[in-house]
């Protein structure tokens, strides 16, 4: 039997905490080999002192503290570090996400899927929650590749190995399936149950719609030019150098055709001079990128299994 990890971010939840860990110790109470690690992300309201009881009492129970409160993305990336399991589950620490949906996730990953994602089909949040995610996933999905219905589920199932190549911070936790996907990762999704919130209010912000936008970007821009930078700098070293041809051509043109003297045009001939020149430091920094880029690559473990 494969031993798992659940990984559970916590940030002021101390009133779900003790009867999610009773749910969990229920749900993997037919595997010995499991381990609930739970990480405080600089939490105010006494989940600490709850979460370090726990730990003392059942040595299922890690816990990792957090000096201060650095954001989901943070906690999980720290959680993936001390995961030893051969899966990783991630979950709210809400009470939102249904343990009891675990079973399910192994199953459907042992299909021979890397990553499978919970599918909140029919969520239970208000309607400033649940359409601008569906907005987000649509837009994520076409721009990615990776169609899958809720990005950004909190419950998720991973093998060990792509959680230790993921690379999380600022807002990219929103984006997981996708960045497992760029990777090559078979990636899946299941419907899952999703629960009410039982006790206080979601501790996300209204503005994370649009923060997740800038997220979006980033990850889409690393993954089509961090291999081939010269593709993106050259770009706007070629718009450069064709714009400075044509604005020299226009300075000619009234020089040769229409008889005016430079010095009516000195202003338009020396921007087009800065403009080309401009160009040529765009595609230089595309060849130094380059260098650096081909540098790198030997460096790389790219071998995924040796038989």
């Amino acid at each position: 039997m494969k031993s798992i990890s659940i990984l559970i971010p916590v940030y002021n939840e101390v009133e779900s905490i003790r009867e999610l860990h009773g749910e969990l110790t229920h749900a993997l109470s037919s595997n010995d080999h499991y381990e609930l690690v739970f990480v405080d992300d600089g939490s105010s309201d006494g989940s600490i002192d709850l979460l370090n009881e726990l730990s003392n009492a059942d040595v299922h129970t890690k816990v990792i503290q957090f000096y201060r409160n650095y954001g989901k993305a943070a906690a999980l990336a720290e959680g993936f570090k001390y995961s030893s399991g051969d899966y990783v589950v991630t979950m709210d620490a809400d009470l939102q996400d249904d343990p009891a949906e675990i079973p399910n996730l192994v199953a459907k990953l042992e299909e021979g899927y890397d990553l499978v994602s919970g599918w909140k089909k029919n969520r239970h949040d208000p309607w400033t929650k649940r359409w601008p995610s569906k907005l987000a996933n649509f837009v994520t999905g076409m721009m990615t590749g990776v169609k899958i219905h809720d990005m950004n589920c909190g419950l998720k199932i991973y093998k060990q190995a792509v959680v230790k190549t993921l690379d999380i911070y600022g807002g990219r936790h929103r984006y997981i399936p996708a960045l497992a996907g760029q990777k090559k990762f078979n990636v899946s999704e299941i419907v899952v149950n999703h629960r009410a919130r039982k006790f206080g209010e979601t501790k996300y912000g209204g503005g994370r719609l649009f923060h997740g936008f800038f997220d979006l970007l980033t990850i889409l821009f690393l993954n089509r030019y961090t291999q081939r930078p010269l593709h993106l700098f050259g770009l706007f070293g070629s718009f450069c150098v064709v714009f400075a041809i044509v604005l020299e051509c226009y300075a000619l043109y009234y020089k040769f055709f229409l008889g005016h003297p430079f010095q009516k045009h000195f202003a338009l001939i020396v921007f087009g001079a800065m403009v080309f020149v401009l160009g040529l430091w765009f595609f230089s920094i595309g060849l130094i990128a380059e260098m650096i880029t081909a540098s790198q690559q030997g460096k790389e473990d790219r071998v995924k299994k040796i038989i």
